[in-house]
């Protein structure tokens, strides 16, 4: 299966809490913090639910 690379570009200080979760689920916990994860559905639909925050690229 595929990798992809999470950076979050945006602050989380004026998001809803349930985007702030999302991005403790996917291990982002500061600005430009960077993880590598699976291309999987449920990865994805985390990714679309803070696509705002995130930047995403192939690993």
């Amino acid at each position: 299966m595929a990798k992809i690379k999470i950076t979050q570009i945006k602050s989380r200080i004026n998001a809803p809490a349930v985007q702030k979760r999302t991005l403790d689920a996917l291990g982002l916990r500061k600005m430009h913090h960077t993880v590598i994860k699976e291309d999987t559905p449920d990865v994805m639909g985390m990714v679309n639910r803070v696509r705002h925050l995130v930047e995403v690229t192939n690993a």
